[in-house]
């Protein structure tokens, strides 16, 4: 038989359909997202060739006058996320969740954050403890194990599921890490990382969030973005 062709991007399966998945980015437009802490979705960003680019400026973190990070205009409390990824040579980014927007704070003080990296050419993916700082990793906190990532320039997939305090990440197929929030594993692994000094309440994670993607100054793309809300 003839090799089933590939799925359409940016469009549900009938299997993904059936089992309650809905879009986020329907591939053409930015409709659903916009600014972390803005109302309008930022110029530092465009929809191209069925992406969400991040238009890399060199500036740092969410350092672009017109960019800075991007959210789904939704909170999500139990959920399975499925995206791709595609980063550029030394390129950093990320994938965040339970995310709340406060005033003047950046969103990485209150939400967890799946590391999008090139962990051959970025710095960061040699710092942190044990590789938590590279792709796939619970950024500076829990490791990616094992490190799968493909290099800059392919597409990576990812899987976030997050249901009752317990959270599992997937990359390019693989289970990767999984630990369970409010317990006092986790509260231990949060007061002796570098979060406390940013904010006190880390480990308090909210019950319910949101999605967000990092400007990091660098080209990223997303793609396939899919959101499955998982039963109370």
């Amino acid at each position: 038989p003839a090799a089933a062709a590939a799925p359409e991007l940016n469009t549900l399966s009938p299997e993904e359909a059936n089992a309650g998945f809905i879009l986020l980015f329907d591939g053409k437009t930015s409709t659903g997202w916009r600014g972390y802490n803005k109302k309008d979705f930022p110029k530092g960003w465009e929809v191209v060739d069925g992406t969400l680019h991040c238009i890399g400026t060199g500036t740092g973190e969410a350092g672009a006058e017109n960019g800075g990070d991007i959210l789904y205009d939704k909170k999500f409390k139990n959920f399975q996320l499925k995206a791709e990824w595609k980063i550029s040579k030394g390129g950093n980014s990320g994938i965040f969740f339970l995310g709340q927007e406060v005033p003047g704070w950046p969103i990485w003080k209150t939400a967890l954050e799946m590391q999008v990296l090139d962990n051959a050419n970025h710095p960061d993916a040699l710092l942190g403890k044990d590789g938590n700082r590279q792709a796939g990793s619970l950024y500076d906190l829990i490791p990616a194990k094992p490190q799968n990532a493909k290099p800059y320039g392919e597409w990576n997939s990812i899987e976030i599921i997050c249901f009752k305090g317990t959270v599992a990440f997937k990359q390019n197929g693989v289970n990767v890490l999984e630990f369970h929030l409010w317990t006092d594993d986790w509260k231990n692994l949060v007061k002796n990382s570098k979060f406390p000094e940013m904010n006190p309440k880390f480990a308090d994670v909210a019950k319910e969030g949101y999605i967000a993607f990092q400007d990091h100054g660098d080209d990223v793309w997303y793609r396939n973005v899919k959101l499955k809300v998982l039963g109370e």
